[in-house]
């Protein structure tokens, strides 16, 4: 069994790949026969069961020993494969809501420099995250598809649990001609004056 490279390789996600390896092996077993099959899902159940606990174990002890203070746990939640397991396990400390948040906050620099921003309207009770796109990407063709791409690419490292990203755009603001009071007040002495 080869081991999964610390960094993943050319930004590659480890448990992604890992995960991806796991199905294409599980499908490939499949022809083996039902047994076979259902014996090998059995098997990825149980080893990833063992996994999980024994992370949660390794975060109870760290908590019991007091060494799992907030930046311990910021440093552990900022790395992508440590976060990924701790998602999997259901151990991830952030919430959902939470994640997403310091998505865009990762991301706003970037739409700011574009004249754009995003509003975070919630995650509905089925794990759709909604957002409202802000402003427009000055001068970029398919500015829109920028934006939403950049934002929905940073939510799905930071929120892999999320099942979609609903995205809005903002309704364009019709500019209204204003004509001023004092204008009209010398239009119409003027139309009168005019009449005499």
């Amino acid at each position: 069994m080869e081991p999964v490279p610390a960094g993943g390789g050319r930004g590659a996600d480890p448990l992604t790949s890992v995960g991806e390896r796991i199905d294409t092996l599980l499908d490939a077993m499949a022809g083996s026969g039902t047994l076979v099959h259902e014996r090998a899902e059995e098997l990825v159940r149980q080893v990833t069961t063992l996994y999980g606990a024994g992370i949660e174990r390794i975060l109870t002890i760290l908590d019991a020993r007091d060494v799992l203070d907030d930046g311990t746990l910021a440093a552990l939640t900022s790395d992508e494969l440590v976060s990924g397991l701790l998602l999997v396990h259901g151990l991830h400390p952030d919430s959902v809501e939470t994640r997403v948040q310091g998505a865009l906050d990762s991301v706003r620099p970037y739409l700011r420099g574009h004249h754009g921003d995003v509003e975070f309207l919630g995650v509905t009770d089925d794990s759709v995250v909604r957002l409202r796109l802000l402003g427009s990407c000055d001068g970029c063709p398919g500015s829109t598809g920028t934006l939403r791409g950049l934002v929905e690419e940073a939510i799905a490292a930071a929120a892999p649990d999320v099942a979609a990203v609903e995205v809005e755009e903002q309704a364009a603001e019709r500019s209204a001609t204003l004509i001023p009071v004092d204008a009209l007040r010398i239009r119409l002495a003027g139309a009168e004056l005019s009449s005499r």
